[in-house]
């Protein structure tokens, strides 16, 4: 009999990302990290000119953040917890957006905290990349987690018949992004581990395909 299988996003779900990106960059490079209007891409302010970072600056920030600060980032609150609750009654898998060639820094991170589940690396939309990993667990229910509104809407159109969760565990980031529930892309909003852990026990009690999910209520 196949088990339930949980498909989870890591960075700002299981670990802290945006708050120790923004101090290194405070710290390494004279560079202000703040959210404006929802828009990563004018977030980093250079202090000695006073301009936004370059687009293509970020990413060359973001590639060595990944390959050299990993250790910076911690569990958000709640995180190793429910992962070991659900492991006990379904596969977990983590699909995270980095660089094929650092899957297995990521895969050792998170098992240094107590979460040593399969790694699968991704760029882009999530949608077939999720499709591929339900295809080789053949599960009974799937449930997928992620802080990004897109990848909701990707997963939905690709695996429709996957819950979406819509989760950012990081409260410095959280106001400031779309609520893809609110959107009609994910079947809940939750931003705690605590809350989220039954909803998503509840949803592989059932053992039901998602149905389309409703927008929120304005």
């Amino acid at each position: 009999m196949t088990k339930p299988l949980l498909i989870t996003d890591c960075d700002e779900v299981l670990l802290h990302m945006v708050v120790p990106f923004s101090e290194w960059l405070n710290e390494a490079h004279d560079i202000e990290f703040s959210m404006k209007g929802r828009d990563f891409a004018n977030a980093l302010t250079d202090r000695k000119t006073s301009e936004p970072v370059a687009p293509e600056r970020i990413w060359e920030l973001l590639g060595g953040f990944f390959d050299t600060e990993m250790h910076r980032q911690h569990p958000i609150a709640g995180a190793v917890t429910a992962i070991t609750e659900i492991g006990k009654v379904a596969d977990v898998a983590i699909l995270t957006n980095l660089m094929d060639h650092r899957r297995d820094a990521r895969a050792e991170q998170l098992a240094n905290f107590g979460i040593a589940q399969p790694v699968y690396t991704n760029q882009g939309p999530k949608g077939e990349a999720l499709k591929r990993i339900v295809e080789e667990y053949q599960p009974s229910v799937s449930l997928f987690i992620d802080d990004l509104p897109q990848h909701h809407g990707s997963v939905g159109e690709i695996v429709p018949d996957t819950w979406r969760l819509h989760m950012i565990g990081e409260p410095e980031v959280a106001p400031h992004f779309g609520c893809a529930h609110e959107a009609g892309n994910a079947h809940a909003r939750i931003d705690q581990w605590d809350a989220a852990l039954p909803w998503i026990l509840e949803r592989f009690s059932q053992g039901e395909p998602a149905s389309p999910p409703q927008k929120a209520a304005a």
